[in-house]
């Protein structure tokens, strides 16, 4: 783009921000608002942006892996476009801050949308704000990065990837204990909750001990 970030037009982000620190805190000190159901909720949040991505990919349909990890981690991952990422008028690489801002069209919001389990969508920065650990690995076709996050705050730089002709993302965070443990989530139960987004295949993979 090579123009200056506060000149970008915002949709559903404000580009202008990396990080805005009093929305994480806010979501960090009241977590049974923002994460009602705890991580059953946070899964909804990251697989309703591939849902997105199913409605407006241009093939009017997507694919999703949602795979439960020993490690009580959960990983999304989206074949849709990717992040959008852009270069400012330093030529430096900006991908939209949809870690570590508020989204603008759900937070705070009262027409949000609702997500499957009945709750009001938030965002994916609900998701990064309370969580241990978050990386979040983007492919498009003006190239490839990763990112970690601690509770919402980027600890890295975006890091390159090799590009494989793909493009997605790859949304794998690790909740915060105090949202409980994800023992009683199931392959099952998700299938169920997602199955309102008919454009959206979704397969679970549970690698969970037995």
């Amino acid at each position: 783009m090579d123009t200056p970030r506060s000149s970008w037009r915002n949709t559903t982000h404000d580009w202008a921000s990396t990080v805005d620190p009093g929305h994480l805190a806010a979501v960090r000190e009241d977590a049974g608002t923002f994460a009602p159901g705890g991580v059953r909720h946070l899964v909804l949040e990251v697989v309703a942006y591939a849902a997105d991505e199913a409605e407006w990919n241009g093939r009017g349909e997507g694919r999703c892996v949602v795979t439960l990890h020993p490690d009580g981690s959960v990983s999304v991952a989206d074949d849709g476009r990717g992040t959008d990422t852009r270069l400012d008028d330093r030529g430096q690489v900006v991908k939209k801050p949809v870690m570590a801002t508020k989204d603008l069209r759900f937070f705070d919001h009262p027409g949000a949308q609702f997500l499957p389990d009945g709750h009001p969508r938030r965002g994916m920065s609900v998701v990064a704000a309370l969580s241990e650990w978050l990386v979040h690995t983007n492919r498009r076709r003006n190239g490839s990065w990763t990112q970690r996050y601690e509770h919402g705050v980027p600890v890295t730089d975006l890091t390159p990837v090799a590009d494989d002709g793909s493009s997605g993302t790859v949304v794998h965070f690790r909740p915060d204990e105090s949202l409980g443990a994800m023992g009683g989530l199931t392959p099952g139960e998700l299938i169920r909750l997602v199955a309102p987004w008919q454009r959206l295949s979704v397969t679970v993979e549970d690698r969970r001990p037995a």
